[in-house]
């Protein structure tokens, strides 16, 4: 694990952000610093981190890691106290996504969607509860509305953002009498690498294009949406309106959802 030179110190609001260098994380690191916040940033693309470096100057710290690595987690919180001696804001932004059948999906491909997308969120949070508990903090956390419900070709995918839901969800009635705030992201479709980088049904890149329902956002106006709701406290941040009512529509009328959504999705079904 690599850290860029120390920024100095400051009262400024301290963000860890995993995922940072590109995509959604990019944009909220952005959007952060611009605010006036001190930004982490935790990737695994160290190439990409050294370009962001320079962007970020003084007012960040670029940390090459994986958080699927215990000793990275470890680094991660080390690197934050040794250079800001606090934590305000941990979010979670870093996931992968697979784009295959779920009966033809080699089962490690789902195991590493569950490691990364669910697994090192749980770990990186409970290493980071202390610093958390001491700023009374916030927890960012980005789901996603295939965790509400069913999307042919995501069953691993959606099976890790519903578990990310449930534990965040019993982990903000937990802490709310320690002041840590739990802010839960359901986006839609946004235009990032995330579905660049798709895996395969053999943990290959995936060979179609993704399917969608409604506006494909820029991170941009995600990140902007994500920050105004941290402020405001708001508990959690839904996507776009069209597959929010695909989320309804699967809990109040099932079946006709899932005619929708096989007609939808047909590519990925096929």
């Amino acid at each position: 694990m690599h850290a860029s030179t120390r920024p100095d110190a400051s009262t400024a609001r301290v963000v860890v952000i995993t995922g940072a260098a590109s995509g959604l994380g990019w944009a909220l690191t952005q959007q952060c610093l611009a605010q006036g916040d001190h930004v982490v940033l935790v990737d695994r693309d160290a190439p990409l981190l050294a370009e962001r470096a320079p962007l970020v100057g003084d007012h960040g710290l670029c940390l090459t890691a994986d958080i699927t690595n215990e000793a990275d987690q470890q680094a991660i919180i080390a690197a934050v106290q040794q250079h800001y001696g606090r934590l305000d804001v941990l979010v979670h932004n870093a996931g992968i996504t697979h784009r295959s059948v779920a009966a033809r999906t080699d089962p490690a491909v789902i195991r590493r969607v569950m490691e990364v997308n669910y697994l090192a969120p749980v770990a990186l949070t409970v290493a980071c509860l202390p610093l958390l508990t001491a700023s009374r903090g916030a927890l960012v956390v980005i789901g996603s509305m295939a965790g509400w419900m069913p999307v042919p070709g995501r069953a691993g995918y959606g099976a890790s953002k519903s578990a990310l839901t449930q534990y965040f969800e019993v982990l903000r009635l937990e802490l709310a009498p320690r002041g840590v705030h739990v802010l839960l992201v359901y986006p839609s479709f946004l235009d990032t690498p995330i579905e660049q980088h798709a895996l395969g049904a053999d943990g290959r890149p995936a060979g179609h294009a993704r399917s969608t329902a409604g506006r494909i956002r820029a991170p941009e106006w995600q990140a902007r949406r994500i920050l105004q709701a941290l402020d405001a406290k708001r508990p959690t941040l839904a996507g776009e309106l069209l597959p929010a009512i695909g989320a309804y529509l699967w809990r109040l009328w099932p079946a006709l959802y899932r005619r929708l959504i096989r007609r939808k999705f047909a590519s990925d079904l096929n």
